[in-house]
């Protein structure tokens, strides 16, 4: 194949409008986020990503998978979750089992605040994907969203 191909040029156009569609969806929630409970989207991600957390076998979630779920480096991830501990939101603490471990969850002043915010964050998500769906481009990947179905 060439850089000429119409297959690549087709696969490149499709990438620049997902990456389009994601842009857009994210600096939407994050303006709406910020504007009402002082919260960045990766702050908000990682509050829900631990707030799913539990107590039972595999319950808590190594540093690495959280990073991988709010797709952040390591260094970030960690960055971040001292902001929020710093704001009262987490708290870490040693893994019983593993002194080397290090398990993160949501303070009940954090429980609150992403419950607050979660109604801001589903209606930003609705407002930018009704925008997008305006454009054409955009419009084949509003109702994939919209139809996705992610496994429990």
């Amino acid at each position: 194949m060439t850089a000429t191909d119409p297959a690549l040029t087709a696969l490149a156009q499709g990438w620049c409008a997902l990456s389009l569609l994601h842009g857009r969806i994210e600096t939407h929630i994050e303006r709406a986020l910020q504007a009402k409970h002082d919260l960045s989207v990766r702050e908000y991600s990682l509050l829900d990503v631990l707030s799913r957390q539990h107590n039972g076998e595999g319950g808590h979630l190594q540093m690495k998978q959280v990073a991988d779920a709010v797709v952040l480096s390591q260094s970030a991830t960690t960055r971040l979750v001292t902001r929020l501990e710093d704001r009262g939101l987490l708290s870490r603490y040693l893994c019983p089992t593993d002194r080397r471990g290090i398990y993160t969850d949501v303070t009940e002043p954090g429980l609150k605040l992403l419950t607050e915010a979660r109604p801001t964050n589903e209606s930003a998500l609705r407002e930018a994907l009704d925008e997008a769906a305006k454009n054409p481009e955009l419009a084949p990947l509003v109702r994939a969203v919209e139809t996705l179905r992610v496994p429990v």
